[in-house]
C-alpha cells in the first residue's frame, strides 16, 4: 500500500505514469466512468477548501466511486476531544482511500502511520506541503512547456507559508537545469530547509526586475490564516500585484500559475491574457487526482 504525503513519495517514473494516465482521462473520459465503481473516498477537511475538496469529490465521482466525509471539522467528534488517530482509525473502517487536509503540519504523515489498508493522500498540512497541487502544477506545465528541463521558475508572494510552493520546488528540482527565482519581502522569504537542496536559485524583492527572464511565474497570496499579527498581514498583503503593466515586461510565452484562491495579487485584467493558466490549472488538478486515486487503489 502506498501513500502520497510528500511530493517525493513518487519517483519520476511514477509521475510519468500519472501524466500519461491523466492524458488518457482527458482524451477519453468515458473509458474511466466505472473504473472506481464500488470504492469509497473519505474526504476529511479539517481546514477550509474550495478547489482541492471539490476536485477530489469530482474526481471520485467521475471515476464511478462515491465520497463520504466532512468539510467542517466542527461537525465531527473532534469537538468532543477525539484524537486524529481515533478519527483515522474510525474512517478506515468505512473507506478505501482518504484525502485529508489538516491545519497541523505532519498530520497526514501521522495518519499514514496508523492505517493498514487505506491509502492516505495529503491534501495540505498547515504551511508545510500540498503534493496534489504539485501534481496539478506539473501536468499544466508539461502540457504547455513539453518538459520540465531548462526552466527559470519564479515564485512570488508568500514563500514562507506557501505549502504549494514548498511542494512544487521539492518535486521539480529533480529535473535538469532548473533555476528558481524567489520573489518575496524579507518577512516571507523561502524557508532555508526548502532551499538547502537546490542547485541554482536567486532571491529578490523586485517582481519588476525578475519577470523579464522567467519562463514560469507562480504567484501566491499572502496567507492571512498563518499570521499571528493582523497588522503584519495588512502591511504585506498587497506587496505584489501582477497587472498588465508588469506583464508587458514578460516573455510572450511565460506561463502564469496560481494555486488559488487569489485576493489582490493578480489583477482580473490579466485573466484574458494568453499567458494566464491558473483556471486551466484547476481543471488539471481534477484530472491529476483522478489518476492518483486510480494509481493508489491499484486500478491502473
Amino acid at each position: 500500500m502506498k501513500h502520497f504525503i510528500d511530493p517525493l513519495d513518487l519517483t519520476l517514473d511514477e509521475y510519468d505514469l500519472l501524466f500519461r494516465l491523466a492524458d488518457n482521462i482527458i482524451e477519453s473520459p468515458v473509458d474511466f466512468l466505472d473504473r472506481a465503481k464500488g470504492k469509497l473516498l473519505a474526504s476529511l477537511f479539517f481546514e477550509p477548501s474550495t478547489r482541492t475538496r471539490l476536485s477530489f469529490e469530482a474526481a471520485m465521482n467521475r471515476l464511478g466511486g462515491r465520497v463520504i466525509g466532512f468539510s467542517d471539522a466542527n461537525a465531527t467528534s473532534t469537538t468532543k476531544g477525539e484524537t486524529l488517530i481515533d478519527t483515522i482509525n474510525t474512517v478506515e473502517n468505512y473507506s478505501d482511500i482518504c484525502a485529508m487536509r489538516h491545519f497541523k503540519e505532519g498530520a497526514a504523515s501521522l495518519a499514514s502511520k496508523v492505517v493498514s489498508t487505506m491509502p492516505i493522500i495529503n491534501a495540505g498540512d498547515g504551511g508545510h506541503l500540498h503534493p496534489t497541487q504539485t501534481l496539478a502544477d506539473l501536468i499544466t506545465i508539461r502540457r504547455h512547456k513539453g518538459s520540465f528541463e531548462k526552466l527559470n521558475i519564479g515564485f512570488c508572494g508568500d514563500l514562507k507559508f506557501g505549502r504549494t510552493i514548498h511542494s512544487l520546488v521539492r518535486a521539480i528540482n529533480r529535473y535538469e537545469d532548473i533555476n528558481f527565482t524567489f520573489i518575496s519581502p524579507k518577512e516571507l522569504k523561502m524557508p532555508d530547509p526548502f532551499k538547502s537542496f537546490l542547485k541554482k536559485y536567486d532571491e529578490t524583492e523586485s517582481l519588476v526586475d525578475a519577470i523579464p527572464s522567467l519562463d514560469i511565474l507562480y504567484m501566491s497570496r499572502v496567507q492571512k490564516e498563518r499570521f499571528v499579527s493582523s497588522d503584519e498581514y495588512e502591511r504585506l498583503k498587497d506587496f505584489y500585484i501582477l497587472d498588465p503593466e508588469k506583464l508587458s515586461l514578460a516573455k510572450d510565452d511565460m506561463m502564469i500559475l496560481h494555486p488559488m484562491p487569489r485576493v489582490n495579487e493578480i489583477s482580473p485584467l490579466v485573466d484574458k491574457d494568453s499567458r494566464a493558466f491558473y483556471f486551466e490549472q484547476m481543471k488539471m488538478g481534477m484530472y491529476g487526482r483522478m489518476a492518483l486515486i486510480l494509481y493508489l487503489l491499484e486500478l491502473v
